[in-house]
C-alpha cells in the first residue's frame, strides 16, 4: 500500500474537529474528544507549534488518520496515530508506521529515534508497533489512567535511526542486572544500606 501524508493546514480545521468527533478513540487518554475540546487544542498550539506537527495519512486513494509528531526538536519524535475507526482491524497500521518512519527520519535528519506509547491492554497496536521494526523500550505499571479510576501499565516502543538505515532491529536484555533474594523488611535507617 502506498502511504503519503500531507501537512494539516489552517483550512483543514474545520475537517479536523469532524474527524475527532466522530471516531471513538478507546486507547487514548481522552477516547471521545468534544467539539469544544478540540478548538481549545487547536488554539494551544496542540497540532501545530514549536516541535509539534501533523499530518493526515492517506492510503489507497482515502484519508486513513492523522498523526500527530511531537518532540520534534529534541532527538526522539513521539508520535500520536489516530486510524478512521472504519480502517482500524485491515492491516494498514503496518505500512503505515513504515512509511512514518521513513518520513520523520528523513525530514528530520537529527532525529536518532522514534517513539509510540500505548496501552498495555491495546494489543493490535502493540503488535503493529512490532510487525514494524519497533523495540519495547518501556513497562510502566500502573501509569495509565482508566476512566473508572483504575491504572494499567504503559509501553513505550521505540525505532532507532541506525536500524531503519540498516533494515535491521536492535534488541536488547530487559534484565541485565541480577538481584539478590529479598530478605525481610527492614525499617528506615536500618542494615547495611543506611550506613
Amino acid at each position: 500500500m502506498d502511504v503519503t501524508f500531507a501537512p494539516l493546514s489552517d483550512k483543514d480545521e474545520e475537517e479536523l474537529v469532524r474527524f475527532l468527533t466522530t471516531n471513538r478513540f478507546p486507547y487514548h487518554l481522552i477516547t471521545e474528544p468534544s467539539e469544544d475540546l478540540v478548538r481549545r487544542l487547536l488554539l494551544e498550539g496542540r497540532f501545530d507549534s514549536d516541535g509539534v506537527r501533523t499530518f493526515w495519512v492517506f492510503g489507497e486513494n482515502q484519508r486513513l488518520g492523522l498523526v500527530i509528531l511531537e518532540d520534534l526538536e529534541s532527538d526522539c519524535a513521539v508520535f500520536d496515530l489516530r486510524l478512521v475507526e472504519q480502517h482500524r482491524g485491515e492491516g494498514k497500521g503496518v505500512p503505515v508506521l513504515q512509511a512514518l518512519t521513513g518520513r520523520v527520519f528523513t525530514d528530520y535528519p537529527h532525529l536518532r529515534r522514534l517513539a509510540g506509547k500505548t496501552r498495555e491492554d491495546n494489543i493490535a497496536m502493540r503488535k503493529t508497533l512490532l510487525r514494524s521494526g519497533f523495540v519495547k523500550e518501556s513497562h510502566l505499571r500502573e501509569d495509565w489512567p482508566l476512566d473508572d479510576g483504575r491504572r494499567i501499565a504503559s509501553v513505550t516502543y521505540g525505532r532507532l535511526r541506525t536500524d531503519w538505515e540498516s533494515g535491521g532491529v536492535t534488541d536488547f536484555r530487559w534484565e541485565d542486572l541480577t538481584s539478590p533474594a529479598p530478605g525481610p523488611a527492614r525499617a528506615p535507617g536500618e542494615g547495611p544500606a543506611a550506613r
